[in-house]
């Protein structure tokens, strides 16, 4: 049974012997770029079927140090908290895991690392990963003790194995030094590698101090790290550069800080450029606008009035209130109005628009001959509407005033004809006595005339009108105060009292007329200050 056991044993040995012959012959094959030699390696190793790994040396990634951006969160934090740290393309994952054990005091079992979406594992390289430039992003997850299942005694244990590994690595690397390369050591020559089990609990010895690093740049209050002095912001959170900070006189920005800041001009250059473009031609649209008389909608929508889809420019968006609405509609409300001033049709349960179109945009909605209709009666309307508004008396005159108390005579501009106000007619060559002297003389012949004695005589009847206490031709009050003067004999007339103001001797004298405020009382109380 021994010797098959020997057997076993022996055979064992020369596979394991020949597997490491051929993986350092594959490994000298592909360094040195012999194809033929690596391929027969490789067939024999497979042919052995032994577990082989195999992985790249570290002087053959760069040896530039990366800054890595590392989110960082646990089970109890709420956000994610931003650090950088200084890495290598070639680190390994477990490498990585004991970086941070040093620095922060995190166990590796408590780590737990996504690099690209992916569950980085011990063996992994960060190049492996895509970790190959400054500012490559990856993820650490720390979990609790519990749930990793670490206790301070194993924990303990695992610094002291660590240690006597150190010391271990150290004895043997002094005694190769004091030999030579080819020595073996014999088999009574032990060398000393304690048990971790049962090795003494000895103090980890306290890392040297390192010496600060100066610092070139500002640091982010948000992240502390470290940006370059002239970066507004933080590169890794964001953050404003601190208020105070002054970059140094003597600073020399590197290649890559320079492409930086002649991309940063030239895009603010750009964007400057873009945006005096962008002025002058919307300086331009408007004036292309303002030319128009009516200004198209620019997207499709539906008219407010009869609910049907406008597209673009079949419709009418109002220089006022800017509503839109289709022509058909707009034109309707026009024709429709009776105001003087057309507003817009828009309306809602909430809101009632009362923008007013502009007189191009009517003009350019309707024919010649509506537009003129449309003047017509926006001419009657504003002349109802008017106080004292006085149509001319010429047959099919379209001309119209409005008067003041002082004005008795209104001089038509369309048909040059001289309107008397207190007559309402045209009397050229007469004066008001003497109109009103022929008209009662052609009343009894002249229709016309007839009738325009009889309207005189009813506005006597109502009050609207009086005779001159003196000269007794028909005098009105327009407006105003209760003070009229006749325009024949110049008396000066109470209009409540009907009679005149002042006595037989005219103005200021006071033993005749109303007396209004000559004992500070009125001369009615109805009379509004004929004095």
């Amino acid at each position: 049974m021994a010797s098959v056991e020997d057997s076993i044993s022996h055979t064992s040995k020369a596979k394991t012997s020949k597997a490491e012959e051929l993986a350092l012959t594959l490994t000298q094959a592909i360094s040195l770029g012999d194809v033929e030699e690596a391929n027969q390696c490789a067939g024999q190793l497979a042919k052995l079927q032994v577990s082989v790994t195999v992985s790249v040396h570290k002087d053959t990634y760069p040896k530039d140090e990366i800054r890595m951006k590392v989110g960082v969160e646990d089970a109890q934090s709420q956000s994610t908290v931003p650090i950088s740290m200084a890495v290598y393309s070639h680190m390994t994952i477990a490498q990585l895991k004991e970086k941070v054990n040093s620095d922060y005091g995190f166990h590796p079992s408590l780590q737990t690392w996504v690099i690209g979406k992916r569950l980085a594992k011990d063996p992994d390289t960060l190049g492996s990963h895509g970790v190959k430039r400054d500012g490559d992003t990856a993820f650490l997850y720390i979990r609790t003790a519990k749930k990793a299942q670490l206790t301070k005694e194993l924990q303990q244990q695992e610094e002291e194995r660590k240690l006597l590994g150190e010391i271990y690595t150290a004895v043997n690397g002094t005694l190769k030094a004091r030999g030579t390369a080819t020595l073996t050591p014999k088999k009574e020559m032990l060398v000393f590698a304690p048990d971790p089990a049962v090795a003494p609990k000895l103090p980890k010895p306290a890392p040297p101090p390192l010496k600060p690093k100066p610092k070139v740049g500002w640091e982010c209050t948000r992240c502390t790290f470290l940006n370059k002095p002239t970066r507004p912001g933080c590169e890794i959170c964001a953050s404003d550069r601190p208020a105070g900070y002054q970059i140094p006189a003597q600073y020399q920005p590197d290649k890559e800080e320079e492409e930086r800041l002649h991309s940063e001009e030239m895009a603010m250059l750009l964007y400057q450029e873009t945006m005096e473009l962008q002025k002058v031609q919307n300086f331009q649209s408007l004036l292309d606008t303002d030319l128009l008389s009516l200004v198209p909608n620019s997207e499709e929508l539906d008219c407010p009035v009869c609910f049907s889809t406008i597209e673009p420019g079949e419709g009418v968006t109002l220089r006022e209130c800017l509503h839109n609405v289709c022509r058909e509609c707009l034109k309707g409300t026009i024709i429709n109005s009776v105001d003087p001033e057309v507003a817009c049709p828009y309306a809602d349960h909430e809101y009632t628009c009362d923008g007013k179109l502009q007189d191009r945009e009517i003009k350019s909605l309707l024919s010649q001959q509506e537009y003129q209709r449309f003047l017509d009666l926006r001419l009657n309307i504003a002349e109802n509407r008017s106080e004292n508004s006085y149509h001319c008396k010429t047959a099919d005159c379209q001309g119209w005033c409005i008067f003041e108390d002082e004005v008795n005579e209104f001089l038509c501009p369309l048909c040059n004809k001289h309107n008397c106000l207190l007559c309402k007619a045209i009397h050229e060559g007469m004066n008001c006595k003497e109109y009103q002297d022929d008209l009662r003389i052609r009343s009894e012949n002249d229709i016309a005339a007839r009738q325009t004695t009889e309207m005189l005589k009813t506005l006597v009847e109502n009050g609207e009108a009086m005779h001159c206490p003196r000269c007794k031709i028909i005098v009105q009050k327009k407006d105003g105060c209760d003070w009229i003067c006749c325009v024949m004999c110049k008396t000066e007339i109470c209009w409540v009292t009907r009679g005149p103001r002042w006595g037989p001797n005219g103005h200021g004298d006071t033993s005749g007329g109303c007396g209004c405020r000559f004992n500070v009382a009125r001369c009615h109380p109805n009379c509004q200050n004929c004095h």
